[in-house]
């Protein structure tokens, strides 16, 4: 059980003996993965219940979150047995595309984004508690660093540049820089980026700031709703 009780960001599902899923979908969030086992033994422990699988298909819609979720997450995908492919089903900004980078197969649909940056974070104490926080910033930087340099055929001195301007890629750009693998046909699934991520982030997209359009078919299943409330 989690400790603070709080919902899961993850889910788990066996598909087959052979074949598990995993989807991410929403922020990376959960502030026991740091100094605490709690949450990622009961990630650690989902994972395990799939059994002795060949597959994990990972599917990812994040505006990011946690830093040190997303690094275990990362870790523990790395490591596991199966093959590990990765589907970014609308967007994998921040840490969520750290989390990508374990996929031995990324996929993205023509639509889909990705944004990678530095890490950061927001702090209070004393100017020793700020230079301590500045080093562990740079070490959690050069992790990132070594991630996204083991899948891209990207230099370290390109990946920093990508990092520092806070970057957002589309799925070609991803797949020329080699963050992604393949690029399938563009779907009908909304970034998941709330408005609060806005002020954060600093270059995001203006179409990921729009609602998504409502489908005709949606909207004909609005109108009998609404007609079929009269009606009673």
């Amino acid at each position: 059980m989690l400790k603070n009780k709080g919902k899961k960001f993850w889910n788990f599902k066996a598909l087959d003996e052979k074949t598990g899923e995993l989807t991410l979908y929403g922020e990376i969030s959960d502030v026991t993965w740091w100094g605490d086992e709690i949450t990622p033994k009961q990630f650690k422990e989902d994972l395990d219940t799939l059994g002795d699988i060949d597959v994990l298909n990972v599917y990812i819609n994040s505006p990011g979150g946690d830093v040190f979720a997303g690094q275990t997450i990362y870790s523990m995908l790395k490591r596991h047995k199966a093959k590990v492919n990765v589907y970014i089903d609308g967007v994998a900004a921040s840490i969520a595309s750290l989390i990508a980078m374990a996929g031995d197969k990324v996929i993205m649909p023509a639509n889909a984004m990705m944004m990678i940056h530095s890490p950061w974070t927001i702090a209070m104490g004393n100017a020793q508690d700020f230079r301590k926080l500045a080093d562990d910033l740079d070490k959690i930087r050069e992790s990132m660093i070594v991630a996204y340099e083991s899948k891209s055929a990207l230099t370290k001195d390109e990946i920093i540049k990508i990092m520092d301007n806070e970057t957002w890629l589309t799925a070609e750009k991803c797949k020329e820089y080699g963050f992604a693998d393949e690029i399938e046909e563009a779907k009908q699934v909304a970034a998941c980026v709330d408005e609060k991520y806005f002020a954060m982030y600093k270059n995001i997209p203006e179409e990921l700031k729009k609602p998504p359009k409502a489908k005709d078919d949606d909207i004909d299943l609005k109108k009998k709703k609404l007609l079929l409330e009269l009606e009673l």
